[in-house]
């Protein structure tokens, strides 16, 4: 019988998904962002998301702090970081174990065996060594000593205590997955030499780490042939990849320097928000002015007192601390002042799950605040459309002289994902209300009669004096008035405002069927994970499924009964208990809403939407 001649070409795959998993010490989080950059250099689609825990520094070799990131590419449109992963790179028993149950059967594991000592074992609740008792059998696995031979690796270079040695691990499990996936060296390289330009023996120990992983993955059996992804077909353009965080920040700087405002951001700092603070901090050669406040309260009322000044004003924050500017935002509200208020949602509540995503602050943004109390609600949908509605939340404050309440959550602010560069010059136009000088009759109070939104007087303009402030006003001269019948005209006219914004925002698009037998409904940053599910549908021939997705939420787009109507069933699918289905049904209360909800802290997977989709069109 003749022996198989093993194949040493290169397999060619359509996309791949691969997870980091570790101490939180041990660089997951930047071995996951290298083979993401590297890749999106190669020029394959790309999405990321990166797992961690709430301490700074969990006990090691905990189940519950594991730090993990998970990287999707591709040579076709990738919409998610995945699900099932292909491949798993476990440091330690309690990174296998935790994350054992989405390795697809047959594929490769690999570990450091040198980590599987009795102690990580027992810390890692483990009764046997799962490289020893057969539980891996359905898998690949691949046995390296990574840290014994990074030490070996580096015993020439002088002038590194063991714990710089231990560190570079990462590296070599980097180097290997880079063989394995027909990746370049190069940009990582580069960001050493970057990173770590004053220290010339880490740039050395790095590299030589890198190296020598990469040329060990070359002479494993296991491992006869690497693998290749071709470049992703994307528009033509200049793209970067970008995290959600970053895309906000950058989306802030273009609205201002469109616009010819200074930017003001007062925050203060809280996961998973602290991102956008850092990155406008750097910025102060585009005339940004980042204050961090001493608390929540005083983050929103200095960006208040910079709006009321003339600047762009901005702050940002979670749940808890949108908790706490809600008397601030109603005063905002009340004197009808433009302010963008971020609220990068986490999972809660109170403290709750600091580091992990939730859609739960939706009946916050829209009616946590005392009385009558309206402002635009919008949100983004994935990490590069942060910067698209950060920008969006802009034009709408100042054309419309009210507070916008941007969400978007733990998910797409630390995922990334390609961004296509755009100069300022394409971006929409940005309207203002500012008075640059009084005229006869003027008033604080009169209004837009398109928008009802009033001027923007900004203090010492001569003639342009007025009082603003948190008690009732009269509708024209802006004096605190207790007559009852302005209070309630007040209360209606501002309504009325946000309700005229549907104005100036799209329609609500439906993706796929246009009308049939189901339409999957969600909003925010679930998008790339019901898009990608409704599209698996509609290629596995289930052509009556439609998908309609909600950036505008308050109020919402003008045609949106027309959508629900198109089709027999709805379902609203929220990392929450149901709170845009709650809104939709008080809108439309002839109209059968379904619900799919998912708090766990983690986003939606394919196989589960899938699911639950052929069951309610079955």
């Amino acid at each position: 019988m003749a022996i198989a001649e093993i194949n040493t070409q290169p397999e060619v795959l359509e996309a791949v998904i691969i997870r980091f998993v570790g101490d939180s010490g041990d660089g997951m989080q930047l071995t996951g962002t290298q083979f993401s950059g590297t890749s999106a250099m190669f020029g394959n689609d790309v999405a990321t998301f990166p797992n961690y825990p709430a301490e700074i520094r969990a006990p090691q070799g905990s189940l519950y702090g594991v730090s993990g990131f998970q990287v999707h590419i591709g040579s076709v449109e990738i919409s998610t970081p995945g699900d099932e992963v292909d491949l798993l790179v476990a440091m330690n028993p309690a990174g296998l174990k935790t994350n054992l149950h989405a390795v697809k059967p047959g594929h490769t594991i690999i570990v450091d065996t040198d980590s599987f000592s009795k102690k990580n074992l027992d810390k890692a609740q483990y009764a046997t060594n799962p490289l020893e008792d057969g539980s891996l059998d359905n898998y690949r696995v691949i046995e390296v000593a990574m840290t014994s031979l990074t030490k070996e690796a580096l015993k020439d270079i002088e002038g590194l205590d063991n714990k710089s040695i231990t560190r570079t691990k990462n590296m070599f499990a980097l180097g290997m997955v880079y063989w394995m996936y027909d990746r370049t060296l190069d940009h990582t390289i580069n960001f050493f030499k970057t990173k770590f330009k004053s220290k010339p023996r880490i740039i050395e120990a790095n590299t030589k780490v890198l190296n020598t992983g990469f040329y060990y993955a070359e002479t494993l059996e296991l491992i006869p042939n690497s693998y290749v992804i071709s470049p992703a077909k994307m528009n033509a353009g200049t793209y970067r990849i970008i995290m959600g965080n970053t895309a906000i920040a950058w989306g802030f700087l273009a609205a201002a320097e469109k616009t010819g405002l200074d930017l003001f951001l007062g925050s203060y700092p809280i996961t998973p928000a602290s991102d956008i603070l850092h990155e406008l901090a750097k910025h102060k050669h585009f005339g940004v002015k980042a204050l961090q406040a001493e608390d929540e309260i005083a983050g929103i009322t200095s960006a208040i007192g910079a709006s009321f000044a003339g600047d762009l004003a901005i702050t940002t924050t979670s749940g808890p601390g949108l908790a706490l500017k809600g008397e601030a935002l109603g005063l905002a509200m009340m004197i009808e002042m433009p302010l963008v208020v971020v609220n990068v949602q986490r999972g809660g509540p109170s403290t709750g799950l600091p580091t992990k995503t939730e859609q739960s602050d939706l009946l916050q943004a829209m009616y946590g605040r005392n009385g009558e109390s309206p402002v635009i609600v919008i949100a983004a949908g994935s990490p590069a459309s942060c910067f698209d509605f950060a920008y969006e939340a802009c034009r709408l404050t100042l054309e419309h002289m009210t507070p916008v309440v941007l969400l978007s959550d733990g998910y797409i602010a630390n995922g990334s994902g390609p961004w296509k560069i755009r100069t300022v010059d394409e971006m929409p136009d940005i309207k203002n209300h500012i008075l640059t000088k009084a005229y006869d009759e003027w008033h604080p109070y009169d209004r837009d009669e398109d928008t009802l939104a009033r001027k923007w007087a900004i203090p010492g303009t001569p003639g342009l004096e007025h009082r603003v402030g948190g008690l009732e006003k009269d509708k024209v001269s802006g004096n605190v008035s207790y007559v009852p019948e302005n209070h309630e005209y007040m209360i209606k006219i501002r309504a009325e405002k946000i309700q005229r914004v549907q104005n100036n925002i799209p329609d609500l698009d439906i993706e796929f069927a246009q009308e049939g037998d189901l339409l999957v409904i969600g909003w925010g940053g679930t998008y790339g994970s019901l898009h990608s599910a409704v599209k698996q549908m509609s290629e596995q021939g289930f052509d009556n499924v439609g998908f309609a997705h909600f950036n505008y939420l308050n109020p919402m787009p003008k045609n949106t009964r027309d959508v629900l109507e198109r089709f027999k069933k709805v379902v609203v699918c929220e990392l929450n208990n149901g709170q845009f289905a709650h809104i939709l049904r008080s809108y439309f209360p002839n109209i059968e809403i379904d619900q799919f909800n998912k708090i766990q802290g983690l986003p939606f997977n394919n196989s589960e939407l899938t699911q639950k989709f052929k069951q309610m069109i079955a």
